[in-house]
């Protein structure tokens, strides 16, 4: 039985690649694949293979050129990059809730464009991969499907850390004046947003939650990093181990291995964006006795790489990272779910929301260093570096744990679960 399928994946490129990972899948099988993405993102998935309908998240700028994917979001951050070097518990006002806020106005404004891309489309099951509710996706009478790209910490419990907070799993000590900060921070907003979802016709929200559940939901973490000891999920909920694409192109390295380790470094479309950080990451590693493969992002003119380092603004991460022997990351869920899928450590430097989460829980577990991003010595770096790369025992385990995770083949176990509610 075939199936049409409406993927709405949040615009960055975290969400948007899984869900492209997950579509694949589906239309090789012989279903419909339709994207609701971001309308910056016309033309390239179309090009994968999959239908466009997509949506404007506020009005078009008038004579717009054509925007790069996510562009909306990269700018955004690098206007709001002073406020990363603030602490977790500061964000919540000068970060967290603004993205909050702009997410919140962009789904008002698509609502309608929704409700005729529903009706369009007239899909059997409906996948979001965001982080809030739309509510044209949740009222339409069709199977919902929620997937969960990010830390599930997303998924609250009395017995793990609060969301953003990157606070350890094993000292509660700040855990509840963090949780009240977000309370005194978000209240008002949730509340009317909870207001207008219920106008929309959804179901009220869970308590300073975002975004309902669905009838299926997804969530990508390896259990070697998950929390569901300390909060068990529902039936209705089913991890996957990794969300790994398949539809990167193939790279060859464009240059000839040296003696020394090969590593990739990358801040995230979005975290690229602070050329003064990666600069100062990249200045470091020029010292260092190893060959480094840089993700450039949009302002990659401005960044100068040392002679030990190639780079570019575009890179098919998904074929890096298995020739690498070590990852420097933001710690954005898509790099650190891959970068475990392929069994390698990481330094973390993390910007903003649950990039502290993802670089606590790695550093925490033993996998990997999280560093202060804004304050970390040259020394600290290095010695990072040199501490992981020669930690046979730490590699051995992670190229295990990596082949695990690929045999456990979350993209297809999604593609499954999927497939099962639409012919339900």
């Amino acid at each position: 039985m075939s199936l049409t399928i409406l993927f709405m994946p949040e615009s960055a490129y975290g969400p948007t690649n899984n869900s492209i990972g997950i579509g694949d899948i589906l239309r090789r099988r012989g279903h419909r694949v339709v994207f609701a993405a971001e309308a910056s993102w016309q033309g390239k998935l179309e090009a994968l293979g999959f239908e466009e309908d997509l949506v404007d998240l506020a009005p078009p700028p008038e004579n717009a050129e054509e925007q790069d994917p996510g562009q909306f979001w990269k700018d955004f951050i690098r206007e709001t990059a002073p406020e990363y070097r603030k602490s977790t518990r500061e964000q919540l006002e000068t970060v967290t809730k603004p993205i909050w806020a702009e997410l919140i106005d962009g789904a008002k404004y698509c609502e309608p464009q929704l409700k005729a891309i529903i009706e369009r489309v007239n899909p059997d099951v409906i996948v979001e991969d965001n982080v809030l509710t739309f509510p044209a996706l949740l009222t339409a009478g069709k199977k919902f499907v929620r997937i969960a790209s990010c830390n599930p910490l997303e998924m609250r419990g009395a017995d793990i850390p609060p969301v953003f907070s990157g606070l350890p799993a094993g000292d509660r000590s700040e855990w509840a004046s963090f949780r009240a900060e977000y309370d005194r921070t978000h209240r008002e907003l949730w509340t009317a947003f909870n207001e207008w979802c219920v106008e929309q016709g959804t179901r009220p929200l869970p308590d300073l939650d975002f975004i309902h559940e669905g009838d299926l939901n997804l969530y990508v973490y390896p259990e070697i990093l998950d929390y569901v000891d300390a909060r068990p999920l529902g039936p209705a909920w089913h991890r996957l181990d990794s969300s790994v694409r398949e539809t990167d192109e193939e790279f060859t390295l464009p240059f000839q291995r040296g003696q020394g380790s090969l590593v990739y470094f990358s801040l995230g479309s979005l975290g690229s964006s602070d050329v003064e950080l990666m600069q100062r990451v990249i200045d470091v590693l020029a010292g260092t006795p190893h060959q480094y493969i840089v993700s450039l992002g949009p302002l990659h003119e401005e960044i100068k790489l040392a002679e030990n380092m190639w780079g570019a603004e575009f890179l098919p991460q998904t074929k890096i990272i298995p020739l690498c022997d070590l990852v420097i990351t933001h710690g954005g869920n898509n790099t650190t779910t891959e970068a475990l899928h392929f069994g390698k450590p990481m330094i973390l430097l993390p910007l903003f929301w649950d990039q502290y989460d993802n670089a606590q829980r790695v550093d925490e577990l033993g996998y990997g260093v999280r560093l202060s991003t804004y304050t970390f010595t040259d020394e600290e770096l290095t010695g990072a570096v040199a501490r992981l790369l020669g930690d046979t025992e730490l590699r051995a385990k992670l190229a295990a744990a990596g082949e695990e995770i690929r045999r456990r083949d979350g993209l297809r176990k999604a593609a499954d679960l999927i497939e099962r509610l639409g012919q339900s």
